[in-house]
């Protein structure tokens, strides 16, 4: 996969045969959508429409991310009813996945497990994700809530690198891809992760990042 913001990025990315699918960040906050991707979010909505047709036509699927998806720092409008009526609009628009993105951390096993439930039951046909932030302390509770309300499908990244500069806690950082797996492993879960070529990523990434 690869994330871009603008249709440049999508007719580039869909060159590859490598890349199954184009992310695109929508989010819920106005104020963190200009900042994210220099648009509003009347104006990405068109851009992600215009996205979902070189998807079509290259035979990529399209990733919507849901950013801000369990609140935000500036105090734009948020409600759990209005993460449904967004995912709507989204699905509308030819979403293949819709990606439930807590971009700084702010997510509970709680409202992990209604959100994703109700929508899961709202668009059967949708595959439904989630892209957590966390600290290393409550990690664990966040992905077993959504492995139990049914997900299949987590975002994670080698050693918990990168995150949100808006988030509050600087230990708050995407979801270790190696906590995610162990998460796995430890309830008997099989998944397509080739485990040497994952070792040697691990292995790589200490070197280039020994300090993190």
């Amino acid at each position: 996969m690869a994330i871009i913001a603008n249709t440049r990025g999508a007719k580039e990315a869909a060159t590859f045969e490598g890349i199954s699918y184009l992310g695109f960040p929508m989010s819920i906050s106005e104020t963190f959508q200009q900042r994210n991707t220099n648009k509003s979010i009347a104006e990405a909505l068109n851009e992600l429409s215009e996205i979902k047709n070189i998807c079509v036509a290259s035979g990529k699927k399209l990733v919507t991310y849901v950013s801000m998806g369990f609140g935000n720092p500036y105090n734009d409008p948020y409600e759990v009813d209005l993460v449904g009526k967004f995912v709507d609009v989204l699905v509308t628009l030819g979403s293949d996945v819709i990606s439930l993105s807590d971009t700084i951390g702010v997510s509970t096993p709680q409202n992990i497990h209604y959100l994703f439930t109700s929508l899961s039951k709202a668009y059967p046909s949708i595959e439904i994700g989630v892209h957590l932030h966390s600290n290393p302390a409550t990690a664990l509770e966040k992905i077993e809530a959504a492995y139990q309300s049914g997900c299949k499908r987590f975002d994670g990244a080698i050693k918990g690198l990168g995150g949100c500069p808006m988030a509050k806690d600087d230990l708050v950082g995407n979801m270790a891809t190696e906590t995610i797996l162990s998460y796995l492993k430890e309830k008997g879960v099989s998944n397509d992760v080739k485990q040497e070529e994952f070792a040697e990523a691990m292995r790589i990434a200490m070197e280039i990042f020994p300090a993190h």
